[in-house]
């Protein structure tokens, strides 16, 4: 406990993290489809997290930093770089809601999910592509439909913001082989914009059997065609290799993966003085070769399973402004979304059949309109209701309603009283695949309640904010058994409640705080979802020297579904940078400096203290 204050008192005496940064440029609000909302117009919570806050500590990944700065998000691990697929890392759950396919990932507006199981793929989601990313803080399905039941993460891509060219490279190594090695370049000259980059990382992994390299690449172009219309199009490429080493109790051998994924979309936007809006065409597909791998002693896998997969789709929206205080959005969205999975022998490279399917190809369909009002009817008082029809060609219908209250208090204060409903329509691997198969599943459905309170302090220099929320999830998908076997059945209930506290302070221009501190309280335990999870934090800068530094405490973690066993554990992570002359900046930085014991997935202990060092050029 000694050690623990001691900490905690330097931390807060003498560096920080910084405070959580909105952007909005000229990019979507996650909120709402608006291109230009303020986030304090909205009546659900949104936690934006800028491009400043997500690379003072050079990590290549933009889950870690989310993972702290916002309250009731967490992320699961299994080591000190990458994820994979098929082992619970890079589980993201919001509220204790999340997992699989119930929060949905975005890059600017666009869903990005496996098409055939309906998860993200959390090593996509690079700190080169990120601009900001925001993360609403409870369902969102109204706006953006299915796998929106737990909220989303959305990922806003980078832009030049003016003329002339911006380089960085940024190179770092350290602890059990790990390299990180990042490059990219922005240029804007009159109406055009261009961004490029590109993202190397590899480690051995802290584990045998553990190693990890990714590459990514991204390239970005945007073109102004008048005042009132732009042309952007962006794709992105990632691919990684990921092994494996199974529990403690149960190692494996050779269970390793090669991922590709790809992101690609091309929109046209228009602004006008009275509206705007967007149409966008998007795709996101992936080829995903996995070796299941053998039990020491065992024998070598004689398949692989392989499975190609996409999500393509189109998205329009449009929002007027037919009178003082008005702001009416029209929206439709269609997905098509699916793909192939199969067993290859590795010997002969013959197809075949995954045992309980009744094919190789699956694909489904989704279509949706939906009606968003938000309306100022008193100075101090905004009313936003919505409502969204979907259609699965599986699934059918789905009526999507959502409303909220926003009240402007004395000295600039805002009370924020919000219902919203969220669902999800069952994936194709439920539905189809696998002997638990079941294809008369019904969407899951998920209530919530919430009142957000926030509050300037100190003539600005301070914010604070919490939260209070309230949720019941109904038809939740299960796999029990029936005479003997495996089936998937709407069966599943949840009821989560809890408080979320925010501050945020800037005593003076060099330094910068903030906390937040998470209380969940589960019907059920879950895994991934702590009980308690507390972050402070901040950044002290002087001339050419920075340091931020930052404690997270968990508490109450279920590492594994149905145990209860719970780990508790105080991360010290700390970051040190000097700039010798301009465009260079040398760094070293530490993760878990207090060498803690711990587990996030169980039977997969972290790696103790790490330390990196590096530089970044910019020019």
């Amino acid at each position: 406990m000694r050690r623990l204050t001691f900490i905690l008192l330097l931390t807060l005496s003498t560096v920080a993290t910084a405070q959580q940064e909105v952007d909005l440029g000229e990019a979507i609000v996650t909120g709402t489809r608006e291109q230009h909302a303020a986030a304090g117009d909205l009546t659900q919570t949104v936690s934006s997290v800028g491009r400043k806050t997500l690379t003072e500590n050079f990590r290549a990944s933009v889950l870690p930093t989310l993972t702290e700065q916002v309250p009731g998000l967490f992320t699961t691990s299994r080591g000190l770089l990458g994820y994979g697929v098929n082992t619970g890392a890079g589980t993201l759950k919001v509220r204790g809601v999340g997992g699989m396919a119930s929060l949905l990932v975005l890059v600017d507006g666009q869903p990005q999910y496996a098409g055939l199981m309906g998860h993200p793929v959390p090593d996509q989601y690079q700190t080169i592509l990120a601009e900001r990313v925001d993360v609403v803080r409870g369902p969102a399905s109204m706006l953006y439909g299915s796998n929106a039941m737990g909220g989303i993460v959305n990922v806003i891509t980078r832009r030049q913001p003016t003329d002339g060219w911006q380089n960085n490279v940024q190179l770092q190594g350290g602890s059990y082989g790990t390299m990180e090695a990042a490059a990219t370049s922005q240029m804007r000259h009159g109406r055009f914009s261009l961004t490029a980059g590109y993202n190397l990382g590899r480690t051995d992994g802290h584990r045998e059997n553990s190693s990890f390299e990714q590459h990514t690449g991204l390239l970005k172009m945007g073109y102004e065609l008048s005042s009132h219309w732009m042309l952007d199009g962006e794709t992105s490429v990632t691919y990684f290799k990921a092994s494996n080493p199974g529990t403690i109790a149960a190692p494996l051998h050779d269970n390793d993966q090669e991922i590709t994924r790809g992101i690609a979309s091309l929109g046209l936007r228009n602004h006008y003085e009275k509206a705007d809006g967007a149409l966008r065409a998007y795709c996101n597909w992936g080829h995903h070769h996995i070796n299941d791998g053998y039990s020491p002693g065992g024998n070598p896998r004689a398949v692989r399973y392989i499975h190609d997969d996409i999500v393509a789709g189109l998205s329009l929206y449009e929002t007027f402004r037919f009178f003082q205080g008005n702001h009416t959005t029209f929206g439709a969205d269609y997905k098509h979304f699916g793909g192939e999975a199969f067993n290859r022998n590795v010997a002969t490279r013959e197809h075949i059949r995954l045992t309980g399917t009744d094919g190789t190809e699956f694909t489904e369909d989704e279509l949706a309109a939906y009606l968003d009002v938000r309306q100022n009817l008193l100075s101090w008082m905004t009313l936003e209701a919505g409502v969204r029809f979907d259609y699965h060609t599986q699934a059918g219908n789905e009526l999507v309603p959502q409303g909220g209250l926003l009240f402007l208090l004395p000295r600039e204060a805002t009370l924020r009283a919000t219902v919203s409903k969220g669902f999800r329509n069952p994936t194709i691997r439920e539905m189809y695949m696998f002997p638990a198969k079941n294809d008369q599943l019904e969407p899951e459905r998920l209530m919530n309640y919430e009142l957000a309170f926030r509050m300037p302090l100190a003539d600005g220099r301070m914010h604070v904010g919490a939260n209070i929320f309230y949720l019941k999830a109904e038809n939740l998908i299960a796999t029990v058994r029936q005479d003997g076997r495996p089936h998937n059945i709407n069966t599943g209930r949840l009821e989560n409640s809890g408080l979320e506290l925010e501050a945020d302070y800037s005593p003076c221009r060099c330094l910068r705080l903030n906390a937040n501190y998470a209380f969940l309280h589960m019907s059920k335990a879950q895994e991934a979802a702590p009980e308690h999870k507390l972050y402070v934090g901040g950044t002290y800068t002087q001339q050419k020297w920075a340091v931020s530094s930052g404690l997270q405490y968990v508490a109450g973690l279920h590492t594994a579904q149905g145990s209860e066993a719970t780990e508790n554990f105080l991360l010290w992570n700390a970051t040190a940078s000097y700039r010798p002359i301009t465009w260079l900046t040398c760094f070293v930085r530490g993760e878990n400096l207090l060498a803690q014991k711990y587990e996030i997935l169980q039977g997969y202990p972290m790696p103790r203290a790490t330390v990196m060092a590096g530089l970044s050029m910019t020019f």
